[in-house]
C-alpha cells in the first residue's frame, strides 16, 4: 500500500454509486491526498452529469465526465464484434473492454493534473481490479494504484452503507435492492445480493434494456444488417454512424426480449461467478456478423480464426487489452474481415433471433456448383476417389486389428474349465 506522504493527487474512476462516493471520502481522510474524479459516459445517459455533481459535493477537487461513447464503439466494441468474440461461448464482453477504455483516459486526466496515483472502486475478488490496474500500468508504467477494497477494513456493501450515512453521504442503493449493476451502452451486467445463488432466478424488474420476451410482440419483426469489412454500417437501409447504429440496434432487438443472458463463468482470479447481463444489440449484430461471415470467409481462415479466438476472448476478458498478444491477434482477425460486406436479413420474436437470408458481392457460395440439379462445374464421381483417400487410414487400421487379434486387456477372457 502506498504511504500517506506518497500520494498528493488521486484520479478516481467515479460512478457516482456506493463503493466510488466512500471510496473518494476514504481517500481524503486516509491519504491526505487530493481527489480528482473521473466519469467516462459511455452511454449511461443522466447518470454522468449527477455523478460529476456527486463528486464535487462529496469533496473532489475537480470530476471529468469525458464523452466517450464514440471511441467506445468505433475503438472496442466492433473490434470484437470484428473478431467475433464471446468469453466461455455465451458473453459478449461488454464489462471487460469497457475497463481499459475508462483506465485510458484515467491516465490521461493524471497527466494533465499532474496526479501520482489512480483509484478504483473494484473489489479484490473481481476482475475489474485486474482489468484497470494492467491498462494503467501497460500506459504509465511508474503509476501508483489505490485499491481501498484491498487495503479498508470495510468489510462489504452493509459496511458502506454505514460509512456512507456516518459521513452524510447519499448511499444511493437500498437494502431491498443491494445487487450491482453495471451499464453501458453496449450491455449492462447485474450481480451480488440475490444472485449470487445460482439456483435463484433474477428478481422482477431487473432487466432494463429488454422487454421481458413472454410480454414482447406477438408479431415477428424483420430486420436487416449491413457490414464493411465487418463493421455494421447500416439498419435496414438506413446508413448509420457507429453510436446512432448500435442504440437503434439496442432499440429493435430489446424491444423482442433479445440478448439476455444468465451465466456462471471462470474469473481470472480463480472462482466461478454468477452474473446476468443484457446486450440486445449487441446480440443482434453478433448474430447478423456470423451469418454474413458464413458466405464470405474461407473454410480454413475461418478455422484458424476459430482456433485462435478462445486466446483472444480471453485476454480481453483478463484484462490484456494493451498487450502485445490482444493487438496481434487484433490485427490478423481485422484482416481477416476485409471481405465481409454485406447484408444479413434476421428475424426477432419472443427473445430469439433467426436468420432469414444473407448476401454478399464478396460471397464464396457458389449456386451452380452446389445445386442438387444438373451443373458442369463439378463431377460427382469425383467424390470416389476423394472419399477413398480419405478412408485409408480407417481401412488400414482395422485391417491390422484383424490380423493382430485379440490384444490382452481388450476384453478377451481365458478359460480352463469350470
Amino acid at each position: 500500500m502506498p504511504q500517506a506522504r506518497d500520494v498528493k493527487k488521486v484520479v478516481l474512476a467515479y460512478s457516482g454509486g456506493l463503493d466510488t462516493s466512500v471510496i473518494l471520502h476514504w481517500i481524503r481522510e486516509t491519504y491526505g491526498a487530493e481527489v480528482v474524479a473521473f466519469t467516462a459516459d459511455i452511454g449511461q445517459g443522466e447518470e454522468v452529469q449527477i455523478a460529476k455533481e456527486k463528486a464535487l459535493a462529496t469533496g473532489a477537487v475537480a470530476a471529468y465526465a469525458v464523452d466517450l461513447q464514440r471511441e467506445f464503439v468505433e475503438d472496442f466494441v466492433f473490434p470484437v464484434l470484428r473478431a467475433g468474440g464471446k468469453y466461455e461461448t455465451d458473453y459478449l464482453l461488454g464489462t471487460s473492454f469497457a475497463r481499459p477504455l475508462i483506465a485510458k483516459h484515467m491516465i490521461e486526466v493524471a497527466e494533465r493534473e499532474g496526479a501520482d496515483a489512480v483509484a478504483h472502486g473494484a473489489t479484490g475478488k473481481g476482475n475489474d481490479q485486474v482489468r484497470f490496474e494492467l491498462t494503467a500500468y501497460a500506459l504509465k508504467p511508474d503509476v501508483k494504484v489505490i485499491a481501498p477494497w484491498r487495503e479498508w477494513d470495510l468489510k462489504g456493501r452493509e459496511d458502506c452503507i454505514a460509512y456512507a450515512h456516518q459521513h452524510g453521504i447519499d448511499p444511493g442503493v437500498t437494502r431491498e435492492k443491494p445487487y450491482s449493476m453495471d451499464a453501458n451502452m453496449f450491455h449492462i451486467s447485474y450481480e451480488g445480493g440475490v444472485l449470487e445463488d445460482p439456483w435463484s432466478e433474477p428478481p422482477p424488474g431487473m432487466w432494463r434494456l429488454t422487454t421481458d420476451p413472454e410480454a414482447a410482440p406477438d408479431t415477428p419483426q424483420v430486420v436487416e444488417i449491413a457490414f464493411e469489412h465487418g463493421n455494421p454500417v447500416a439498419i435496414d437501409g438506413e446508413r448509420l454512424d457507429p453510436v446512432a447504429l448500435l442504440a437503434r440496434a439496442n432499440a429493435i432487438a430489446g424491444a423482442h426480449g433479445v440478448g439476455r443472458v444468465d451465466l456462471v463463468e471462470n474469473r481470472f482470479v480463480g472462482m466461478k461467478s454468477r452474473g446476468c447481463y443484457e446486450t440486445p444489440g449487441g446480440t443482434l449484430l453478433f448474430e447478423a456478423h456470423k451469418a454474413l461471415e458464413q458466405l464470405t470467409l474461407d473454410r480454413e481462415v475461418r478455422r484458424l480464426r476459430d482456433e485462435l479466438l478462445p486466446r483472444y476472448t480471453t485476454a480481453v476478458y483478463n484484462g490484456f487489452w494493451y498487450a502485445p498478444e490482444r493487438e496481434a491477434l487484433q490485427k490478423l482477425f481485422d484482416d481477416i474481415q476485409r471481405p465481409v460486406t454485406g447484408v444479413a436479413r434476421l428475424k426477432l420474436y419472443k427473445g430469439g433471433v433467426t436468420v432469414l437470408g444473407r448476401k454478399s458481392p464478396n460471397s464464396l457460395y457458389r449456386q451452380d456448383v452446389v445445386t442438387f440439379e444438373e451443373d458442369h462445374v463439378y463431377d460427382q464421381a469425383d467424390a470416389d476417389g476423394f472419399i477413398k483417400l480419405n478412408a485409408l487410414r480407417l481401412r488400414i487400421a482395422n485391417q491390422l486389428a484383424a490380423e493382430s487379434g485379440p490384444v490382452a486387456g481388450d476384453g478377451a477372457v481365458a478359460h480352463d474349465g469350470g
